[in-house]
């Protein structure tokens, strides 16, 4: 699904060689460096770097990878990235299975003036709290976020920055692919969202990863309008790839007023206990 030669040759191409000291003319033809200009800045022969490029070397030194990531100027996720794609031959992650522990369940329950849910690494909704069903207008335990955003062309409107949150799922799903590149299902959604949407194919051959842990998130509900809300991830000990996400608002703003008119349209009697997909983990 991932692989160390195509992430190189995307962050080669978004190099600008001037600010790496190399003087450029109206005859340059090349996007950002030359493989020989990687090989010379990163003090590695062009042979070499040319045959990490082609996928005949797949196992750069940690020495290799630090000057790679100088050279591309790679943030602290894609250096982690980038470590993982090298390494993979010599220890491939075994994908979680899904499963949501019952006393995980009982926290979600906790969490009642937030819309609230469990994503795995493949963006599937495990588990969700009554705030977050009333959100989407649905019950969301079951969907997949990334289907979400990109195929539900009626559910387009619910993401006030939609092209945002295209960006934040496809950054997420690339460093999934380079985490679990032997996971079955992650692969299936991967070609899933590629045969149905001709932005996600854009987002995807660029390579990008991103690593969102906190941030805005606004929505605009057709019931109580735009909810402006900053959204947490809490990733869970022994948990591998889930996440609890929580979606809060401001004290005394609108969105907080927002929220509270939700959470008034379900009956009061509603259970309270969070919903769950079937694989809960006994």
């Amino acid at each position: 699904m991932d692989d160390l030669a195509g992430f190189l040759r995307t962050r080669r191409s978004r190099v600008d060689p001037a600010a790496v000291g190399i003087p450029t003319d109206s005859r340059r033809r090349v996007e950002g460096l030359r493989r020989e200009e990687v090989a010379h800045l990163s003090g590695v022969s062009v042979d070499y770097y040319v045959r990490l490029e082609q996928g005949r070397a797949t196992q750069p030194s940690e020495q290799v990878r630090d000057a790679l990531a100088r050279v591309f100027g790679l943030n602290e996720t894609e250096r982690g990235h980038l470590d993982r794609l090298a390494c993979q031959r010599r220890r491939r992650a075994k994908a979680p299975g899904g499963r949501v522990r019952p006393e995980l369940l009982r926290v979600l329950g906790l969490v009642s003036d937030a819309p609230a849910w469990i994503m795995d690494h493949r963006l599937d909704i495990l588990a969700a709290n009554r705030l977050a069903k009333l959100l989407y207008g649905r019950p969301i335990p079951g969907l997949n976020a990334a289907r979400h955003v990109f195929l539900e062309e009626a559910e387009r409107g619910l993401y006030a920055d939609w092209e945002q949150c295209t960006l934040d799922a496809v950054g997420h799903l690339r460093l999934a692919a380079g985490t679990y590149p032997e996971d079955p299902r992650l692969a299936s959604l991967i070609g899933e969202l590629a045969m149905g949407s001709e932005r996600f194919r854009r987002l995807w051959a660029r390579a990008d990863v991103r690593a969102r842990t906190h941030g805005p998130k606004a929505y605009r509900h057709p019931l109580v309008g735009l909810l402006e809300l900053h959204q947490e991830n809490f990733a869970l000990p022994d948990e591998p790839g889930m996440e609890l996400l929580v979606l809060s608002a401001p004290p005394g703003s609108p969105a907080e007023d927002g929220l509270r008119l939700l959470a008034g349209l379900a009956p009061d009697n509603e259970a309270a206990q969070p919903a769950a997909n079937a694989r809960v983990r006994e």
